[in-house]
């Protein structure tokens, strides 16, 4: 017997997401992955998996999921609005980062993220998933990864591996870091930029825009002025660069960024800070810090000291 959910409404932008596919920028395709790696772990490990399995990633609003089998055991992380709706229409407001158990005919309603953009459904078991390249991360512009490459859609079936018994409740107390400091390292063409630019660019605010996906995130701000060139020979590129095209308005590259581009970068977010990063929704004002190689490994060791906590304090 199958066990799957369908999907009566997909959300805004919902993918499978892993922590993607690599070796492959050489050959023009981009790692991809999930967006914030902490919460992807944190998902995984309230509901009993391998820290790395597949999850079902969603932006601003998730799906309407209905459960067409027995039982489920689920966990929503992030800072999330949802509701589990039982077979006979009543309403019961969801709790985000504790796993729980879903029966047959009853909905899960991602109604929105809450002052953030990512959160994170994940199944004891795993989703049934076709990897490509030894992920399931799914690239929607290169309609690359598992369900064809595509978003969530209408009508579609989710299915999932054989269900685990839920042993014990799990939770984790989470906030997100509403700090709005980004540290950045020097960008390759860091110099291509004004000494009084390179000033604003850690003085001035910057306020995220619309336009902002899994690809980039548009900033809106003290304009750059670049004194070299606006234009470099395009070059391998990473996720959390800083470009700055000829409209002098920085470009943060995110996790479906292009591997190569030819716009000069003035800097790039650190590791540590990514995840923070990510979360934070249009018209938020963030600005930059300046850090060397040694802070920014530093930070990283922290990062991970603190993700490794949160995922040891999942108790009952």
């Amino acid at each position: 017997m199958s066990n799957y959910f369908k999907i009566l409404r997909p959300g805004i932008n919902s993918t499978f997401q892993d922590l993607g596919r690599f070796g492959l920028q050489h050959l023009g395709i981009v790692p991809s992955g999930c967006m914030d790696r902490s919460l992807f772990y944190l998902a995984n490990q309230l509901v009993g998996n391998e820290v790395f399995e597949g999850v079902l990633e969603f932006a601003y609003q998730g799906p309407l999921l209905e459960l067409e089998s027995e039982s489920a055991e689920i966990a929503i992380a992030g800072k999330v609005n949802f509701n589990v709706i039982d077979k006979n229409g009543k309403i019961k407001q969801g709790v985000c980062n504790q796993n729980f158990c879903i029966y047959k005919g009853e909905k899960i309603d991602i109604i929105s993220t809450v002052k953030s953009v990512y959160g994170y459904l994940s199944i004891s078991g795993g989703f049934k998933l076709d990897k490509v390249k030894e992920s399931i991360s799914t690239l929607v512009r290169a309609k690359i990864g598992s369900n064809d490459g595509e978003k969530l859609k209408l009508g579609e079936k989710i299915f999932y591996n054989q269900i685990k018994s839920a042993n014990s409740k799990k939770k984790i107390e989470f906030n997100f870091d509403e700090n709005n400091t980004i540290r950045v390292m020097e960008g390759l063409q860091f110099s291509y930029f004004s000494k009084e630019s390179q000033k604003n660019f850690f003085l001035k605010e910057y306020e995220i825009t619309k336009l902002t996906d899994r690809m980039g995130m548009r900033l809106e701000g003290e304009k750059l002025q670049n004194v070299i060139s606006s234009n470099i020979k395009s070059e391998g590129i990473t996720k959390g660069s800083i470009q700055v095209p000829g409209d002098g308005q920085p470009i943060i590259l995110l996790s479906d960024h292009p591997t190569i581009g030819g716009y000069p970068k003035i800097a790039n977010v650190i590791t540590a800070d990514y995840d923070k990063l990510v979360q934070k929704a249009p018209g938020t004002k963030i600005n930059f810090k300046l850090v060397d190689i040694s802070i920014a490994e530093s930070a990283f060791e922290e990062y991970l000291k603190r993700l490794n906590n949160n995922l040891n304090a999942i108790r009952l």
